[in-house]
C-alpha cells in the first residue's frame, strides 16, 4: 500500500495519526495484560536492555584487551613468532631442491648461474 505523500490530504494524515495513536494505546494495554511484552518485542524488532553492571563489565574487559594489545602483550593466546624448522626438515627440502636442479640440468635447461 504505497501512497505518494504529495497525494495525501490533510484529512487522511489526521486519520493516519489517530490510527497510529490507537495502535500504540492498544499495544500498551496488551503489554500490561501480558506482563510487559509488546508486539515489537514479540517479533524481534525491539531492542534488548542491558544492565549498567553488565555494560561496565563488558567495557572493563574491552579496555583490558586494548591495554594488552597496546602494550604488546598477548590476551591468552600463544605468541606468534618465526617458525623454527628442524634440521631434518631443512635437509629434506635441500635434498629435494638438489634433485630438481640435477634433473633440470640433465634435461638441458640453463641455470640462473650460467
Amino acid at each position: 500500500m504505497s501512497t505518494n505523500l504529495s497525494n495525501v490530504t490533510v484529512g487522511q494524515l489526521k486519520r493516519a495519526l489517530a490510527l497510529r495513536e490507537q495502535i500504540e494505546g492498544l499495544e500498551a494495554e496488551l503489554a500490561a495484560i501480558l506482563g510487559g511484552t509488546t508486539s515489537h518485542a514479540a517479533n524481534g524488532t525491539g531492542r534488548r536492555k542491558m544492565s549498567a553492571a553488565a555494560r561496565a563489565k563488558i567495557g572493563a574487559a574491552q579496555r583490558l584487551r586494548w591495554a594488552r594489545q597496546k602494550k604488546g602483550g598477548t590476551s591468552g593466546t600463544k605468541a606468534k613468532g618465526r617458525r623454527k624448522m628442524s634440521a631434518a626438515g631443512r635437509a629434506k627440502i635441500a635434498a629435494a631442491a638438489r634433485a630438481r636442479w640435477k634433473k633440470a640440468k640433465a634435461a638441458g635447461h640453463a641455470t640462473l648461474a650460467g
